[in-house]
């Protein structure tokens, strides 16, 4: 199902976010990947916003959870159900069942199964991307938890989930090999989940 597009084009970047949390839409042209889910029971919001932002629901090629904590994936299952297939890292797998724990009844959080997900490794996310048009690859990147990825795309553009600020992260060395790793492979500018677009290298209490 992913080897239907090899050209990649430069991307639009949109947050359709809401709660606080930011959600990316990624797009080369109308081929587009997006990369953090929303909260369990909220479809009804994020299709609101997914138009708001012109973006039809029909075009996302997949969903990205950058990691498996409700605020990030609780949304999942739902897309899925609505012919948006999830894009999971095989170092996450185990991560998704624990993910219930965290939520109450009143969050409607549907359970996400193992059918209609497109599994792969880190390794070969590149090509996947490249099937959809998108210059990039992602990165297994720890730091908030062993379970976190960022997509890392060619342009310099990093997307981090929760993976906490490099100038905050003095006493997480983790996560400061985790951005070591990433200013190494090229990004220069941060789309995190919580807070505002950044520069890579921008000093804390600046955005």
């Amino acid at each position: 199902m992913w080897r239907m597009m090899t050209k990649t084009v430069p991307v639009m970047i949109v947050n359709v976010g809401y709660r606080s949390t930011n959600y990316w839409v990624v797009s080369a042209e109308s081929s587009r990947l997006l990369v953090d889910i929303g909260w369990p029971g909220t479809l009804g919001t994020m299709k609101a916003n997914l138009k708001k932002m012109g973006v039809p629901l029909h075009e996302l090629r997949y969903a990205f959870a950058t990691h498996y904590h409700i605020d990030h994936a609780g949304l999942a299952e739902e897309l899925k159900r609505e012919g948006v297939p999830l894009l999971v890292l095989d170092i996450q797998q185990e991560a998704i069942p624990l993910m219930k724990t965290w939520t109450k009844p009143e969050d409607r959080y549907v359970d996400i199964i193992s059918e209609g997900n497109v599994v792969i490794s880190c390794e070969q996310s590149r090509e996947l991307l490249s099937q959809i048009g998108i210059a990039g690859e992602i990165l297994h990147t720890p730091g908030h938890s062993d379970h976190c990825a960022s997509l890392l795309l060619d342009d310099g553009s990093v997307f981090t989930g929760d993976l906490p600020p490099e100038g905050y992260a003095f006493d997480n060395p983790i996560a400061l090999a985790t951005w070591k790793l990433l200013r190494e492979r090229g990004a220069t500018r941060v789309y995190p989940a919580h807070g505002p677009v950044r520069p890579m290298d921008a000093t804390p209490g600046t955005w």
